[in-house]
């Protein structure tokens, strides 16, 4: 195993053993939308959208690692970095929390389509072993964090890495996709439960509120270490990424 190789191994590790110290021991809370929270229809309704997203991503997941398999362990760096950020949980409103995404960095690395999988198994790991979550509400929580997330970060990276502000980019990739994902997860409640007085804005801006409380000093915490991970990666991983730049050209 070469010396990078170690390096990613080590951080993944580390990571996963971090959240088995710091998460799994504390007691299961409401984690994203919680199961059953949502009415059958919108639950529906957002599976149905979500779907495609996540079969355009396997492809790109499955491209790279048959043309790269040196890649997989970089996927599973993100991955891990994602399951690790979002079971930070912090209570925010009945029926789910605040917490770090962690798509950013995936979504940076490989494009959205990629973390549109590698959030969507994060989702199905913490529903099915944590509780957190649920498997009728995935659709919604995949659309919001594992989707919209990653191709806000994504654009955002890009344009700014375009005008040479690539540490920036990754800086706000990661804290406006975290806070793009709240959004959306705002529009979804206030549509399934609207307010008495002023109808779904009234309510998305209720959850929209309650949420900013706690989400925006964790998307700026997020930012940050996403970027300290990313000077990490251009130290001990710089063939990885020059790999990933030539995937990204053809």
């Amino acid at each position: 195993m070469t010396k990078k190789s170690r390096f990613l191994h080590l951080v993944a590790m580390a990571g996963l053993s971090f959240y088995l110290i710091v998460g799994a021991a504390s007691p299961a809370q409401a984690m994203h939308i919680m199961e059953g929270f949502l009415p059958v229809s919108w639950a529906v309704f957002w599976w149905v959208l979500a779907l495609p997203f996540f079969i355009i991503g396997l492809r790109s997941l499955t491209r790279i690692t048959q043309q790269q398999p040196e890649l997989k362990l970089l996927l599973a760096l993100a991955g891990a970095f994602s399951f690790v950020l979002s079971a930070l949980k912090i209570p925010s409103v009945t029926g789910s929390c605040s917490h770090p995404t962690g798509t950013g960095l995936g979504a940076v690395l490989f494009g959205p389509g990629v973390m549109t999988v590698l959030g969507s198994l994060v989702l199905v790991f913490q529903a099915v072993l944590l509780a957190h979550g649920g498997l009728t509400t995935l659709g919604a929580n995949a659309f919001a964090m594992a989707i919209v997330g990653p191709w806000v970060a994504f654009a955002v990276y890009r344009l700014l890495a375009n005008q040479g502000k690539q540490r920036l980019g990754v800086f706000l990739a990661a804290s406006l996709g975290g806070l793009a994902t709240y959004l959306v997860t705002s529009i979804q409640l206030a549509l399934a439960f609207p307010a008495a007085s002023g109808g779904v804005l009234a309510a998305f801006l209720k959850f929209a509120g309650i949420f900013a409380l706690t989400q925006l000093p964790l998307a700026i915490s997020e930012g940050l270490l996403t970027v300290l991970v990313w000077n990490w990666l251009q130290s001990y991983a710089t063939s990885e990424l020059q790999t990933l730049q030539l995937l990204r050209s053809e």
